[in-house]
């Protein structure tokens, strides 16, 4: 077994390289980990708010970062990609720890002249669009050079939600 196979899935975040796969098998694969996802949550929710998969699971908020990367990878979001040195090379969202602790940031970086700047609000607010329907809280801030992102949090009354 070679290690990647070994490695198992893993959704993109915005800061690896981009998909060696097909599209059609990096699509089936996405499909596979977002339906177990689901599943988990079924297994695990309570049901006192609604539906037990419209709230995060326990795994999930043990993994903010890999739960929100595939929730947006599931919807169709397009992720940011970096090359072997590091640089940018392809504009979409790119999610990593946010502050505070338990929390996920998610922004949307390109390579310079990409134009991700001027299309990261509609991006944003259609990545914001998906995480809320999945339970998650979310907050649009400015940070730095005007840029938007995204806080992403478990909702209140979930054990790491505020």
């Amino acid at each position: 077994m070679s290690s990647e196979e070994g490695a198992g899935f893993e959704p993109a975040t915005g800061d690896g390289p981009p998909p060696t796969e097909a599209a059609e098998v990096r699509a089936a694969s996405v499909r596979t980990a977002f339906e177990g996802l689901l599943q988990i949550r079924r297994l695990t929710g309570d049901g006192r708010t609604g539906p037990p998969e419209a709230a995060p699971a326990p795994w999930e908020l043990h993994r903010p970062v890999r739960a929100v990367a595939l929730a947006l990878e599931s919807s169709g979001a397009t992720p940011s990609a970096v090359d072997a040195s590091g640089r940018r090379v392809s504009a979409g969202y790119r999610v990593r720890t946010g502050e505070p602790a338990g929390s996920v940031r998610v922004d949307w970086a390109g390579p310079p002249g990409s134009g991700a700047a001027h299309h990261e609000e509609e991006a944003l607010a259609e990545c914001a669009e998906v995480l809320r329907r999945l339970g998650w809280t979310v907050l649009l801030y400015r940070g730095p050079r005007r840029r938007r992102y995204l806080e992403v949090e478990p909702p209140a009354g979930v054990p790491g939600g505020r």
